[in-house]
């Protein structure tokens, strides 16, 4: 068994507009990973060509250590996906899904399935197309969940949830990767579940990977420089990587909070959340 459950190696789509420009990156077991960058960053993308929705250019996409062309019947048995869309046939009940899903996947679990209803309060013979969009999101968690997934896929998926669901959802993720054979990827805007849950952070921008870091790294190590003019002069720019300037005062964006708070004592250091460090590394200037 191989340790990383997906292995992304210079993937490529060009769109003629938008280029999905070699992006490579490897998620191991048992771990989650959130998938950041802007909107248009190359996220959906991405995601649709490891599920072979949309046909990549070039590059090579493995699952579970197989080509997730060749052996995409074998590997989709084993994939849970939850989108921001609703993907079930309106006219159809949570448990008409659960008869449709009982004979596409052959690890298909009714008593999961039953329990995940209950938990999220689904009437299990109210038609999809009376649902909101919060339950059409609940009603995938449930059927991702219940067929002995062992990568889940998120796109966007907790957009459409209420911060109470939301946070059930993310405690579930949790425990999905506690065996350590599982993981999941988790493209979202809402960075702060990402802080919460994710242990490892793949930064796309303009369809390149800027970065992939341990998302503890990105928390204890990077840091925020408030300085002004004089002290910006003398920053060692090896070691600092984007800069905004405000009114009368200069932010710096820096990997090792640490040292700096050590070489500059006049200046101000404070802790950069992952969603700071995005906004530097694209509304930022490069040094």
């Amino acid at each position: 068994m191989t340790n990383n459950i997906l292995e992304i190696h210079n993937l490529s789509k060009d769109y003629g507009d938008f280029v999905l420009d070699r992006v490579s990156f490897s998620l191991p077991r048992g771990v989650i990973m959130g998938l950041i960058g802007e909107n248009g960053a190359g996220k959906s993308t991405t995601i649709n060509c490891i599920l072979n929705e949309i046909q990549k250019d070039s590059g090579g996409i493995l699952i579970f250590g197989k080509d997730h062309i060749s052996d995409e019947i074998e590997i989709k048995s084993k994939l849970g996906v939850v989108f921001d869309e609703n993907h079930f046939p309106d006219i159809f009940t949570p448990m008409e899904i659960g008869k449709y899903m009982s004979g596409i996947y052959p690890g298909w679990e009714w008593v999961a399935y039953r329990q995940f209803l209950e938990k999220f309060e689904l009437p299990k013979d109210k038609k999809i197309k009376d649902f909101s969009k919060g339950m059409k999101v609940k009603l995938a968690f449930a059927v991702a969940l219940s067929h002995k997934a062992e990568l889940l896929i998120l796109d966007e998926a907790t957009s459409g949830l209420d911060p109470i669901i939301r946070d059930d959802v993310l405690d579930m993720l949790i425990d999905f990767v506690q065996d350590e054979s599982h993981s999941v990827l988790v493209s979202s805007h809402i960075i702060s579940d990402l802080e919460k849950v994710a242990d490892y952070i793949t930064f796309l921008h303009k369809g390149k990977v800027i970065f992939g870091h341990e998302k503890n790294d990105l928390v204890d190590n990077y840091g925020i420089v408030s300085c002004g003019a004089a002290i910006f002069d003398t920053l060692n720019k090896t070691e600092t990587i984007a800069y905004r300037k405000e009114d009368y005062q200069y932010k710096v964006l820096v990997k090792n909070r640490d040292k700096a708070a050590k070489n500059y004592p006049k200046a101000i250091v404070s802790p950069a959340t992952i969603e700071e460090i995005m906004l530097f590394y694209v509304k930022g200037e490069m040094q």
